[in-house]
């Protein structure tokens, strides 16, 4: 009943934007889009972020005539590697790729080999709704300057869960870590690199560890990399050995991490979601004690976004669901702990009263921290940092 009920207010809210559009030309991409079908590349590995897609294209088809299908990835790579192939094949148009979520080093590959469309964010009608102020979180992804080539849809921040039952007192920074393996061998582990969750582990440490962290927000650079890494290779060296299985095998991805430590195989485990620890906790993932914590420092965050390759066969339905991810209906819905739990982008200063009032109505839960609990949000270093630690490090710990 209730999700009838808050599917309906946003369906008559959603009509009256669409029935007086921001811009100009706004009912023109309305009435293109109607009948498309968008094709929404996006990574498939969380069963509630795949019902929250589901979701969007159930509304997007009643409001706009849009549907929305989800191509599920197992890494964005696989999309960008569809586009260029298109590209190659001169197929500058009719792509089969519609909108991608996408982060970091793919949309600077992307951004530099002219492969998306715009710009066109800027000129959503919700983008009302954001703080595009130079430098913003908004306007910026992994320090690269968006330019309008792609669209804000959720927030991401790192974070660790642990035990509390088995582990109370889990480590305050990222150097700790060490210690604390050592005092419980085996306990512990991250997962592989190659997935983005171990990548962001091993980059937490790095600008928290690194002797002049502003350094990381340039292009990698072989002098500044030797200086940068150094201390992180020395800690890492230290923790290693005391991880699971002593270092020499790793989890494929978070999935796999957090049933371990529900399964009570290791103590401590992370993720990019903060909400996601009462979530799992609600389906009988986690066990009840189950806890969010983050280094005093802060960690590593950045804004999820949608982007439309350049040649997109269906670009003005694209655009709909991209404006419609920023609407206030759809953000806070996606921030209720029992829809996705992930936190807006939405700039509050900007919301009218009745849309701040529905944020602070959404339900809480003991596992969920509240925003101001999560610490500083730290720059994710220059995407060609990632390329290059990742690289490293299976050259280092790998054979």
């Amino acid at each position: 009943m209730r999700l009838a009920l808050a599917s309906a207010a946003l369906g008559l809210a959603l009509s009256c934007a669409a029935a007086a559009p921001a811009l100009a030309d706004w009912a023109a991409t309305l009435a293109a889009a109607r009948g498309q079908t968008v094709y929404w590349n996006a990574w498939g590995g969380d069963a509630r972020t795949n019902a929250f897609i589901t979701w969007v294209g159930s509304r997007t088809q009643a409001l706009y005539g849009v549907e929305v299908r989800q191509v599920k990835l197992s890494d964005t790579a696989e999309a960008v590697t569809r586009v260029l192939s298109e590209k190659a094949a001169g197929q500058d148009s009719g792509g089969s790729v519609d909108l991608i979520w996408i982060n970091g080093p793919n949309f600077l590959a992307m951004k530099d080999q002219g492969l998306l469309h715009g710009p066109f964010s800027t000129d959503l009608p919700n983008a009302k709704y954001l703080d595009l102020s130079t430098g913003s979180a908004a306007t910026t992804d992994f320090t690269v300057p968006v330019d309008g080539l792609e669209s804000p849809w959720r927030l991401a921040k790192f974070v660790f869960v642990h035990d509390s039952a088995r582990a109370p007192s889990p480590p305050r920074s990222m150097a700790g870590f060490s210690d604390w393996a050592a005092a419980h061998p085996g306990r512990m582990t991250h997962p592989n690199p190659s997935n983005f969750m171990g990548a962001t582990f091993l980059k937490q440490a790095l600008v928290e560890l690194a002797p002049d962290a502003a350094a990381l927000a340039m292009p990698v650079t072989d002098a500044a990399y030797q200086v940068a890494t150094a201390p992180l290779w020395s800690w890492y060296d230290a923790l290693r050995p005391n991880l699971w299985r002593g270092g020499t095998a790793f989890p494929e991805n978070q999935s796999v991490q957090q049933q371990m430590l529900n399964d009570g195989e290791i103590d401590i485990s992370m993720s990019f979601d903060p909400a996601s620890t009462a979530a799992a906790i609600d389906q009988g993932l986690l066990p009840d004690t189950a806890r969010v914590f983050v280094p005093d420092g802060g960690t590593i965050g950045n804004v999820s976004f949608v982007a439309i390759p350049y040649n997109a066969a269906h670009s003005e339905g694209a655009e709909v669901v991209a404006n419609f991810l920023l609407a206030p209906e759809t953000q806070a819905y996606m921030q209720d702990i029992n829809v996705l739990g992930a936190f807006s982008v939405l700039d509050p200063a900007r919301l009218d009263p009745a849309a701040q009032a529905a944020f602070d109505a959404l339900p809480g839960a003991p596992a969920l921290p509240r925003l101001r609990d999560l610490g500083p949000t730290l720059a994710e270093p220059h995407p060609s940092w990632m390329t290059r630690l990742t690289r490293d490090w299976a050259r280092r710990y790998t054979r």
